[in-house]
This record gives C-alpha cells, sequence and structure tokens, in this order.
C-alpha cells in the first residue's frame, strides 16, 4: 500500500512553510475561511500529477506565497536570493529505487516526490534587467517547473508513481474541472492498450458518421460540407462523461453530482487508487444524503484519503483523531490525534453536531440546553453592551452530560471556556468537585451558588420577578408562574426574549460573561 507519511510546503500560496505528518488511512483537514485547506489538497495533487499543463492553468504567480515576494521585492533584489516555492510529498517505504533518495529539503535518505518552481537560469538576464527596476514587477514568466524524485529523475503526468483522483466538489458546474475528474476516473479504471483501442474506435465512428450519415445531405450542397470534428480538441477524452440511468453527471442536479463523483472515486477498480483527495464533499447535500456518503467514507481500508471540510458530522464521524486543524493566522497545524479514547468515541456516536464550531472558535460559552441558547445572546449584550460576535465569542448548546468532552478539548486547544450550568440542588459537588481537573486560566465553570436556585428558569424568573408574571400570569393557568417556566422553558425563553421591559441577568452569568469576554 501506498501512503503519504508527511507533506512539506514551502512559499506556497498562504504559507510560508507547513509541514504536516498524516495518517496512512484516514485524514480530515478542518480550519476555519482562508485556513488553507484547499491548499493542503491542491499541493498534494500538483506534486502527485507531475502535470506542468496544472502548474499553467494556474498560473506560478497565483501558487507563490505573497510575503515572500513582497520581502523580496522591498530587499535589495539581488537575482541570487530569488524566492523558491516547492512542495514535498513523504512516502512510505516503496523499494523502489527511482523513488529514494536525499533529494530532497531535509536531505535525509528516504521515498519521495518533489515539486519546486525555480528561476530558470537560462534567463537570468532578462530577469536581472526586470529587477534593476524600481516598480513592483517580479519576473514570474522567467520560472521553471520541475518535478522530481528524491533519487533526482524527472516524472510527468505520463509517468507518475502514485496513483490518484482529485473529486473537487467545490468547482461543482466548472466544465474543465468535471472534464479532468471524468477523464482521471476513465484512466484509473482502463487496463493496458484500453485507450488505444478506444480513441482508434472512436475515431473510426467518427469518420462513418462523416461519410455515411452526413453524405446525404453534403451531396446538396455544392462548395461546402458538414462533418464531425476529428481533431485533438474533439477526441475521445474530450467527449467522455459519465452516465447514472442514462442521464449524463452534468444534467444531474449539484447535490447528486458531488455524491456520484465522491462515490465512484471511492470504487474498486482494477487499476487500484492509492491516494482519494476529496475537497468538500458535503457540498449541495443533503442531511441523508452525507450520512450515507459517509457510511461510504468510513468503509474505505486499502487507499489513504484526504478530506478538507468545515462539516460538522464529517469531521465527528470519521473520528476527530484523525484530523487536522489549520488556522489562518498561524503556519502551525494541530494534530487531534491525542484526544482520549471516549472522547473521540463519544463524538462519532454524538447526535448533537457542532465540534467544529467548537474547535474552530478562539472563546467559548458552552450553556446546557435551548432556553439558555436562546436568552444568552440578550444577556451578554446587556452585560458587555455588545454582541458576542463583536468579542469573537461562540454560544454553544451541548446539553449538561457534554460538557467533559468538550473540556477535553478545551484544554488540549487552549480554548478559553465558560461553562454555565445549573447546580441542580448541590453547587460544590456538582460545578466544584465535579470539574477540579480542569478548572484553570482559560476554563471556568459558572452556576449560581443558592441550591434553592437549582436551575437557569429559576434563577431567571427570581431576578425578573414582576415581568416574568406579568408574562406567565397564573390567573390564565392551574400553574404557578415557576412551574410554567419549568414545564415550558423554551416557550417562556422566546417570550422572554421578545419582552422590551429590562432584563435582570443572574449574577453567576454575569460573572462568567465579564470573564470570558476579558
Amino acid at each position: 500500500m501506498v501512503y503519504i507519511e508527511k507533506l512539506k510546503i514551502v512559499n506556497f500560496k498562504r504559507f510560508r512553510e507547513l509541514v504536516i505528518d498524516f495518517d496512512k488511512s484516514f485524514n480530515t483537514i478542518i480550519g476555519d475561511n482562508e485556513s488553507g485547506k484547499s491548499t493542503v489538497l491542491l499541493a498534494i495533487d500538483l506534486v502527485l500529477s507531475g502535470n506542468r499543463n496544472k502548474i499553467e492553468n494556474i498560473g506560478v504567480e497565483s501558487l507563490f506565497n505573497k510575503e515572500c515576494i513582497r520581502m523580496f521585492l522591498e530587499s535589495d533584489r539581488d537575482y541570487r536570493n530569488l524566492p523558491e516555492l516547492y512542495a514535498e510529498i513523504y512516502l512510505n517505504e516503496q523499494t523502489n529505487e527511482e523513488l529514494n533518495g536525499r533529494n530532497n529539503s531535509e536531505h535525509r535518505n528516504c521515498d519521495g516526490l518533489r515539486l519546486v518552481l525555480k528561476p530558470d537560469d537560462s534567463f537570468m538576464k532578462e530577469m536581472i534587467e526586470i529587477l534593476k527596476n524600481d516598480d513592483q514587477n517580479f519576473p514570474f514568466e522567467f520560472y521553471r517547473c520541475d518535478f522530481t524524485t528524491f533519487q533526482g529523475s524527472q516524472y510527468s503526468g505520463y509517468r507518475r508513481f502514485v496513483n490518484h483522483i482529485f473529486v473537487d466538489n467545490s468547482r461543482i458546474g466548472n466544465e474543465y474541472a468535471m472534464k479532468e475528474y471524468v477523464n482521471n476516473m476513465y484512466n484509473n479504471w482502463i487496463e493496458g492498450s484500453d485507450l488505444f483501442k478506444h480513441q482508434n474506435q472512436y475515431r473510426k465512428y467518427k469518420n462513418i458518421f462523416n461519410h455515411e450519415i452526413l453524405k446525404g445531405v453534403n451531396e446538396r450542397i455544392d462548395a461546402y460540407q458538414f462533418g464531425v470534428k476529428n481533431d485533438a480538441k474533439s477526441n475521445l477524452k474530450s467527449d467522455l462523461t459519465i452516465f447514472e440511468n442514462d442521464i449524463a453527471i452534468e444534467n444531474k442536479g449539484k447535490g447528486k453530482q458531488c455524491f456520484i463523483k465522491t462515490e465512484f472515486a471511492l470504487g474498486k477498480s482494477k487499476k487500484i487508487i492509492d491516494i482519494i483527495l476529496i475537497e468538500e464533499p458535503e457540498n449541495h447535500l443533503s442531511h441523508s444524503h452525507m450520512q450515507l456518503l459517509v457510511n461510504k467514507i468510513s468503509e474505505v481500508n486499502d487507499r489513504q484519503l484526504f478530506i478538507a471540510t468545515h462539516n460538522n458530522l464529517i469531521s465527528s464521524r470519521l473520528d476527530l483523531r484523525n484530523a487536522t486543524m489549520l488556522s489562518s493566522t498561524s503556519d502551525v497545524p494541530v494534530k487531534l490525534r491525542d484526544i482520549d479514547d471516549d472522547t473521540a468515541k463519544f463524538f462519532i456516536k454524538s447526535a448533537n453536531h457542532n465540534i467544529l464550531e467548537f474547535i474552530l472558535s478562539k472563546k467559548v460559552i458552552l450553556v446546557e440546553g435551548d432556553a439558555e441558547y436562546i436568552l444568552m445572546s440578550k444577556m451578554f449584550e446587556c452585560i458587555a453592551q455588545k454582541k458576542e460576535t463583536e468579542c469573537n465569542i461562540t454560544i454553544i448548546a451541548i446539553g449538561g452530560t457534554a460538557f467533559k468532552r468538550y473540556l477535553n478539548l478545551a484544554k488540549m486547544l487552549s480554548i478559553k471556556t465558560a461553562v454555565i450550568r445549573d447546580n441542580d440542588g448541590d453547587y460544590y459537588k456538582n460545578c466544584i468537585e465535579n470539574y477540579q481537573e480542569y478548572v484553570g486560566n482559560s476554563i471556568g465553570i459558572f452556576a449560581d451558588k443558592d441550591t434553592d436556585r437549582h436551575t437557569f428558569e429559576v434563577s431567571v424568573y427570581l431576578e425578573n420577578k414582576s415581568v416574568c408574571d406579568r408574562l406567565f400570569c397564573p390567573s390564565r393557568r392551574t400553574l404557578t408562574v415557576k412551574e410554567y417556566m419549568l414545564n415550558n422553558k423554551t416557550e417562556a425563553a422566546f417570550a422572554l426574549l421578545n419582552n422590551t421591559d429590562k432584563f435582570n441577568v443572574p449574577e453567576y452569568i454575569k460573572e462568567a460573561i465579564e470573564w470570558i469576554k476579558e
């Protein structure tokens, strides 16, 4: 089995340098917007493909890190210091002499592949002349692209060492992307000389159509004739597509296209696909199709998968320990492999899918239920005089039994977390003793110390008695106001949310808000 042990990229898009170790089976890449999830998959795809045309289509300027270019242009602009871009894939041992060597940035003997974009010395004079000018002109056009193994041998798209497929669901509707996907899948399913036989037969039948089917209409024309194109741009691969139930994939809905492309890539072909890259498999999918797709992905055990996603279900169901977290403010990836077994298994089975929202947050307020969640933004604004989003704080409702699962992640990832919970009639046991191993500079537990105020609803009622009595007047019901609020938590919270009277925030919640916003 071929798999990638490590990826190292330098001056590649948003990364000055990034090094990621991978699992040999599942790898999910998670992160916020502009964190570099797509960049990681793109780097792997480009290196494995050995395809210079892909580099040209993307453009050298688009691939280079903007910061390294800016720093060079602000320096003495010495030709000898022109920056280079490289992406290296370190493979497990393949017993292939062509892959093994020291042609890598670490100068160690191992198996791997390398992409380098560097100045073409044959155009040195032209580049020096450009760099003499004071403008911000950088000589991207004079860079060359080299694909080499760690042994030093050149390779290309026609001579690849690893079979892979890139399913980019973020480009649904892009005609070029669809053709590239179909051709890659076709190449992985054909055997031996099938390609040449198919191309020959396709050209033959086009000639038959030209000379026999169109013969009648062409005989009625004097100077010109109709004909089907049969050139390099109109061949088998340009016309090939994928059908399901006699309907071309392009004519399916976007969600169905995403599902078909991913499911087909996961299938077993005669020529094994070693590595599968999937960009945003969740795109356009309903929840039921997402569940089905996750099940199919989890069944793959003979290939290495890389999935870039911002979907909670995919991240948790495929085991958070397989995830690598990227941040838009750092070039250092965070591996979640050290999560304890119980926490990982909890999120695999949990029905509450907001784990990514938590992991990608800087500060979080965790609450027990819907009522707290409904009112917490209003309470925050009352105390802080601004919305929680303006303070980069996320409010998440998780259910009281899951607090410790999230706090295990908070400790590992240094996420400042305020837990707001009920004391359930015993403040010391439930809110102090129960969380001794978690409380610290970045984790705080907040609950009402008065055991009579055992729940959120009771605390809110006692702080806003006149408002609650007016809204939930017992004259219209057999229940007391407090009983009504306890039995109808969500409805009562909505009524209080829409109430315009002055709202008093319970002291323990006020403390939590003041603490988290610091």
